[in-house]
């Protein structure tokens, strides 16, 4: 058989100008070559198998939304579907009864929509775009690889988050697994031991077994230098299998001793230029490796990174910054690692270092994916916050960056650090990070980053002890920004998930100021009806009846609801949650008399009655006709209201519902005839409805099912709740004939 790679002190002695060890690390004074699987050694003392990694408590922020439950979102999935945010849950049933239907209405008008959005995708970058050529001798990225990676990681939503959170997240980081994994121990070092032997006989990867080895016995300046350049030459290939080989057969652990062991800087930036090779492998062999290697690893790569950073003495220093930090941003690319990775000393301190130092364009996007990755980690997200400098920092170039990728990883960092629970109530009151959010939202030109900024105010708005604080927020400009979001923006996620913030937003303190907010009213309203995703409809139609019912015929924004209400009558996705509203209030006796007077109000009423003639969605149809016959009849008892409601629009939508047939029809016609029965208390309105066309029959129909009921016995509490009124109505009529 072939051989495994010789002992990783052959060939070797420590160079007298490097610093000792560290005492506070045994993997700090020697790694070992022959692959071991030994949980790595962590800040916490924890190992990556036993903390779960880190992983994000929401599965995704683009999770897909439907129907009308406040109680459950978003994410986004999207996204949100992002954006990590229309809300799912119980939908509203038919009732036979009214009080049992109005208290359920209460309770879906009580419910929020709740949507935690948190970002599940890594900012990962591609594992072919990172190629090398040779320049006199040394190893730089190609101009290909840059270009590939100035734009970011993907953004593509798998909803969706979360999440964004998100959203977003919400929603709203690009395609990482969300599951959570437990390794064991044991069964890895099988897994590892197995697929070493495997590789080891592969003659297909011959030639990695040699570089390993030529790297190992390389003694003098000259053989070393030239094992790394071979190594690039090598390692640089987008074939994902042979990465797993590398790691596998100890290239990471070789060129991690010799990167221990060197002073010169062009050494120093290829054997990272390999390490970044190296570890494009898929996900196994990553995690693998870096339980064997991490630990004398990360810090190495740290206190290099610091010193590319601060001192500037090493020569082509941003090409060795951008090797260190791909290597990095791999490793984060395993949500089991994140948290680990943050565990390490200076990890905090050099991604808050991008705020500070004149990084390149391409660096700060580096940085900034990596702060994305790390944030998307459940185990991270409090620990980030509380770092007051990063938070700055974040901010800062959030803000003011001139790259707007660099500005959509940092919106996806205060989506992800908004989704945690623990830290809402803190962000929220702090003033920076609500301008930041606003900013973005409102102003940025690429998509991810709006929907990231909206998917962490939905995320804020979700504790209710936030919620007045973000209404009240500079004079309204979230809810301006929001408004604006919901109305104008080219993005079905982010347009939704707006939508969602403003439904977190109402409840009974801030109903008030949110209804004088400048065309609040309005847009949800027309966003209900016009907007071309149903998800939005269905969330814009949620938060304008969450204000509603908040909302009293004493407030001075009384008339723009009512206005508001008729125009969102019209939605057709809305499942009777409109007309739902219209039923609550009046049952109000306050509200009867503004309501029957207020324009176009009764048309509105008669259409939903008259819904059930040419909706395709029967169900939602019957739903709206029988709210809005008992609006309607509500309205009838007021007697000030009888002139006004007997029109032409209300006498033929309760001839309409007093003729529905079956079992669906019933609670409708009866509702129809008590309607009629009340008006007919105003004699002056009998001769108008005694020729009504239709309506005489109608009523007739009504009467021969009360004597069938009473010939078989049936008590009228028992059928309809109310007492058999039809033949008295009958014959009033036809006295007024």
């Amino acid at each position: 058989g072939i051989p495994l790679p010789p002992s990783p002190r052959r060939g070797y002695s420590a160079p007298p100008q490097m610093p000792p060890p560290s005492p506070s690390s045994a993997h700090h004074k020697h790694v070992n070559l022959t692959p071991k699987l030994r949980g790595p050694v962590m800040s916490s003392g924890a190992s990556v198998g036993s903390n779960g990694g880190g992983i994000p408590r929401s599965s995704s922020r683009e999770q897909s939304h439907s129907n009308f439950s406040s109680n459950n979102t978003v994410a986004s999935n999207g996204s949100g579907n992002g954006g990590r945010i229309t809300p799912t849950g119980q939908q509203q049933q038919q009732h036979y009864h009214s009080i049992r239907e109005e208290k359920k209405l209460q309770q879906a008008m009580d419910y929020d929509d709740n949507a935690t959005y948190m970002s599940h995708h890594t900012h990962g970058s591609s594992n072919s775009n990172s190629g090398m050529y040779s320049q006199g001798g040394r190893f730089v990225p190609s101009p290909n690889n840059s270009a590939a990676n100035n734009g970011g990681g993907s953004s593509q939503s798998v909803v969706t988050s979360a999440s964004a959170g998100s959203g977003p997240r919400f929603a709203a980081s690009v395609a990482g697994s969300t599951r959570s994994v437990e390794y064991d121990s044991v069964k890895q070092k099988g897994i590892a031991k197995r697929k070493r032997k495997e590789y080891a006989k592969d003659p297909r990867f011959t030639p990695v077994r040699r570089v390993v080895d030529e790297l190992n016995k390389a003694i003098g300046p000259e053989k070393r230098r030239s094992a790394i350049e071979r190594s690039c030459m090598e390692f640089d290939h987008a074939n994902e299998v042979q990465h797993n080989a590398e790691l596998y057969l100890g290239a990471a652990n070789v060129l991690c001793l010799v990167l221990s062991m060197s002073d010169n800087e062009d050494e120093i930036r290829n054997i990272c230029a390999a390490l970044e090779m190296v570890y494009r492998a898929e996900r196994e062999a990553v995690i693998i490796s870096y339980q064997d290697v991490g630990a004398a690893l990360v810090p190495l790569l740290l206190r290099l990174l610091e010193r590319c950073e601060k001192g500037r003495k090493v020569i082509n220093a941003e090409a060795t910054i951008s090797n260190i930090s791909r290597i990095l941003l791999h490793m984060t690319r395993i949500s089991e690692l994140r948290v680990p990775l943050v565990g390490h000393p200076g990890m905090l301190a050099a991604l808050e270092r991008v705020a500070t130092l004149p990084l390149s364009m391409e660096n700060r996007i580096l940085r900034m994916r990596l702060l994305a990755n790390l944030a998307n980690s459940e185990g991270n997200k409090v620990t980030i916050f509380e770092r007051n400098s990063l938070m700055e920092a974040t901010m800062k170039v959030a803000t003011l960056d001139k790259v707007e990728n660099v500005r959509e990883y940092a919106s996806a960092v205060l989506m992800d650090l908004s989704s945690c629970p623990s830290n809402q109530v803190a962000m929220a009151r702090m003033d920076k990070v609500l301008a930041t959010l606003v900013k973005l939202a409102v102003v940025e030109d690429k998509v991810e980053t709006r929907e990231y900024a909206v998917s962490g105010l939905q995320n804020l708005a979700f504790v209710k002890q936030n919620r007045m604080q973000l209404v009240s927020y500079g004079s309204g400009v979230v809810v301006e920004a929001l408004k604006k979001c919901t109305s104008s923006d080219s993005n079905d996620k982010t347009r939704r998930r707006s939508a969602g913030a403003l439904t977190n937003l109402a409840c009974d303190e801030t109903a008030e100021k949110m209804a004088n907010h400048a065309g609040l009213f309005q847009t949800l309203a027309q966003a209900s009806v016009s907007d071309k995703n149903k998800d939005v409809q269905q969330r814009a139609t949620l938060a304008l009846t969450k204000l509603a019912n908040s909302i009293t015929v004493k407030m001075s924004c009384w008339p723009t609801l009512l206005d508001a209400l008729i125009t969102a009558s019209e939605c057709t996705v809305a499942d009777g949650i409109v007309s739902a509203m219209f039923r609550v209030k009046t049952r109000s006796e306050e509200n009867r008399t503004s309501m029957a007077n207020h324009p176009s109000l009764l048309e509105t009423l008669a259409q939903l009655c008259l819904r059930t003639k040419d909706d395709e969605d029967e169900k939602a149809a019957y739903k709206d006709c029988e709210n809005a016959a008992k609006a309607i009849a509500h309205l009838a008892n007021d007697p000030l209201n009888h002139k006004p409601i007997c029109n032409k629009h209300i006498l033929a939508a309760l001839v309409h519902g007093a003729s529905l047939a079956g079992q669906e029809g019933m609670v409708t016609r009866d509702a129809a005839i008590l309607a009629m029965e009340r008006m007919a208390m105003e004699h002056s309105n009998r001769p108008m409805m005694a020729r009504y066309p239709g309506m005489l029959v109608s009523i007739a129909q009504a009467t021969e099912r009360e004597m069938n009921e009473e010939l078989n016995g049936i008590p009228a509490s028992s059928v309809r709740g109310q007492p058999r009124l039809a033949k008295p109505l009958l014959m009033s009529l036809l006295v007024a004939m």
